[in-house]
């Protein structure tokens, strides 16, 4: 009886040690969200990455919402596998407020990885055809910021990220805009994850 008992310990205590160290994953990707006109719209949206890691993936043709944004091709993935947790989104003949900010191509990356237990993160934007009030911008920085009139802000490779110990954040978000009553993200990716 004692040595049945004794066998189960050593059987349940490394699962259990296991368990408790394992590698945890968030993280998502949006090809448009917006609020605005009186419309919420969460489209090409992958939904939340379990902690368990996974791979998700969406698509959507086309998107044309009156007033507010215009895209073909939204494509959204993440995933979180090994010591890497990444999202990706991606559109194509992105027209925003009628206009406002177009752009012939648009991507966003994020990425958290584990070096052992120290977290790091690393992301970027790529905007092909980039126009806003009509000028051509070209973007080298992240947080990028445009004010324009009527209190509209347009932030383009909008980066925010956090890294300490083994925990990593990041969020890139292609294009922001925001005003009165008005909030825009094109191609957002976020990645995070907990290392063991």
């Amino acid at each position: 009886m004692i040595a049945i008992y004794l066998t189960g310990l050593l059987a349940l205590s490394p699962a259990s040690s296991f368990a408790q160290n394992a590698t945890s994953f968030s993280g998502e990707a949006v090809g448009l969200k917006a609020s605005a006109l009186g419309v919420s719209l969460d489209l090409a949206d992958t939904g939340a990455l379990p902690s368990s890691g996974g791979s998700l993936g969406t698509s959507l043709a086309s998107v044309n919402v009156a007033g507010i944004a215009s895209a073909h091709a939204l494509s959204s993935s993440a995933s979180g596998s090994g010591s890497t947790s990444q999202s990706q989104s991606s559109l194509a003949e992105v027209n925003v407020q009628n206009g406002l900010v177009a752009a012939t191509a648009v991507k966003s990356t994020s990425s958290a990885t584990c070096s052992g237990s120290t977290a790091s993160t690393s992301g970027n934007a790529q905007l092909v055809g980039l126009t806003v009030a009509g000028q051509s911008i070209l973007v080298s920085n992240p947080n990028l910021s445009i004010s324009l009139p009527g209190g509209i802000t347009v932030v383009i490779n909008q980066q925010t990220s956090s890294s300490g110990g083994s925990s990593g954040s990041i969020t890139v978000n292609a294009i922001h805009v925001t005003g009165p009553s008005l909030d825009i993200v094109v191609a957002s990716a976020q990645s995070d994850i907990t290392c063991s």
